[in-house]
């Protein structure tokens, strides 16, 4: 009997001591502290939520705003200012370079900001429709006038005659050099020369003139007689 005793008695918890007191209890604080701090942050997201979503109600009551910019704020701020204005059917965007200066822009769907528009908030840069429209002027006017230019030079200038590559799988490449050669650039009368003008041989004529040229010359070489008729 007084063995089970002893035995129950050993395997009992044992009162805990000063130090073990102390740290439960700072355990506890800290505990406390911190669902205290969740309950805070959660009470501020709310009440932040019923502002932001007061504001976005009178944004879209006022038909004089096309849009709004808020100041810049946190991470957190962001996303509930984000959520509210797609819950409420409006197109927000963040700019800012960095977190401390990003700030959120609401535009109202009938007024959905253009690529143009997006990009000077991008650059951090104030948007003007004024300025962007003579801005697009003048960069369809350069483009127009590049592009006379560019016209102007193209006809100022006389392309070499492609004839021999054009005809050598015909022809042969000595016979298209020859034919090319009578389509040089004559400077007084444009690309073709004087001789061209008065020759009113068709270019089938002309190649058929230019094998029978070349068929005599390979026959000369050889000492071959030619037929007599």
């Amino acid at each position: 009997m007084a063995d089970l005793l002893g035995s129950i008695l050993s395997s009992m918890e044992k009162p805990p001591t000063v130090g073990d007191q102390e740290s439960r209890r700072k355990a506890r604080e800290q505990a406390a502290r911190l669902k205290k701090m969740e309950e805070n942050e959660k009470r501020k997201k709310a009440e932040f939520r019923k502002k932001m979503e007061k504001e976005v109600s009178d944004f879209i009551q006022d038909s004089s705003q096309q849009k709004r910019k808020y100041n810049p704020m946190g991470k957190i701020e962001r996303s509930i200012l984000h959520d509210v204005a797609e819950v409420a059917g409006l197109t927000s965007f963040s700019f800012g370079e960095d977190e401390e200066s990003r700030y959120v822009m609401l535009f109202k769907k009938e007024f959905a900001p253009s690529d143009e528009e997006l990009e000077a908030y991008r650059k951090g840069e104030e948007w003007d429709p004024q300025v962007a429209e003579q801005r697009r002027r003048l960069k369809e006017m350069a483009a127009l006038e590049e592009a006379a230019s560019s016209q102007t030079k193209k006809s100022e200038t006389c392309p070499n005659s492609n004839y021999r590559d054009k005809y050598s799988h015909l022809i042969g490449t000595s016979a298209a050099k020859d034919a090319a050669h009578t389509l040089e650039a004559n400077s007084a009368y444009g690309c073709v020369p004087v001789a061209n003008k008065r020759d009113t041989r068709s270019i089938e004529e002309a190649m058929n003139e230019i094998r029978a040229k070349k068929r005599q010359k390979r026959e000369d070489d050889t000492g071959a007689p030619s037929s007599s008729s």
